[in-house]
């Protein structure tokens, strides 16, 4: 079996359905990742509508700015369905108006979420792009709280000072992408114990849906690519990141016959 540990289907048309397709292709879990306060409702919804979907809360690193609250980050972390904190994180990329300034307000944010999820006990899902340095200064001053770097595209240097501090590290369908010969070199090196895979889904399919809105079904096509990159089983691969996910999740288990339950917070 396996596991969409970082998708969007409150973006999706008719995510029931989607699901339903994923399911019937060996998907068994589904983390649905909030970005903001207004949609989170949207994710709730879907997540306690299905035993086996799980949700997170946070405001995406584009959307951070001065007024934005977290109060509502730390109350909705209390729920008993969502098991992360994020999506979260720096994105260097493309920034309107004063650079400094919105750089400081993302860091802002980010160190706020992390403290969420230090008091919460929860892990952290970040998102970071062309900020590399700054994201590994913040997990450094946060060191004991762990999570993932999702849909990972940076460099090396960046995997592994996260590796070096407990954190994981989620591939996606990019992988799959002629020009992604990066995310393949840190995909190659990434431990058994700390890899993930998601589809970051609906955005960014994988070959040979490139193009297409993406769906939890299409893991299965990255989960194939990166197995074969690995020179490893499908099947292994699919245990591996499975147990990964249940384990940096501490309010999941995945279970290896494919049903799923809720269970208290541990540590583990």
């Amino acid at each position: 079996m396996l596991v969409d540990s970082h998708c969007h289907l409150n973006y999706l048309d008719d995510p029931d359905a989607r699901l339903a397709a994923a399911r019937a292709s060996g998907v068994e879990a589904f983390l649905c990742v909030g970005v903001n306060e207004g949609t989170h409702d949207a994710v709730m919804r879907i997540a306690t509508s299905h035993r086996d979907v799980w949700a997170s809360a946070g405001v995406h690193p584009e959307s951070a700015g001065d007024a934005i609250s977290l109060d509502w980050v730390a109350g909705a972390a209390r729920h008993d369905k969502v098991v992360g904190i994020g999506e979260t994180g720096l994105d260097y990329f493309k920034m309107d108006g004063d650079a400094d300034d919105v750089r400081r307000q993302q860091r802002a944010s980010f160190a706020a979420h992390l403290a969420i999820a230090h008091d919460s006990d929860l892990p952290v899902i970040v998102h970071s792009r062309a900020a590399e340095a700054d994201t590994v200064d913040l997990l450094r001053a946060h060191r004991g709280t762990i999570g993932v770097l999702h849909c990972f595209t940076e460099s090396w240097a960046l995997a592994s000072a996260a590796l070096d501090l407990g954190w994981y590290v989620s591939i996606s369908g990019i992988v799959t992408f002629r020009n992604a010969e990066n995310v393949r070199e840190v995909a190659k090196e990434v431990p058994n114990d700390r890899l993930l895979i998601e589809t970051d889904s609906p955005w960014l399919a994988p070959i040979p849906h490139r193009g297409k809105p993406n769906e939890p079904a299409y893991v299965t096509h990255t989960a194939a690519f990166l197995a074969a990159l690995r020179g490893v089983e499908l099947e292994d691969l699919a245990a591996q990141t499975t147990q990964n996910f249940s384990r940096l999740f501490g309010r999941t288990r995945v279970h290896s016959h494919g049903s799923t339950q809720d269970r208290t917070n541990s540590s583990s």
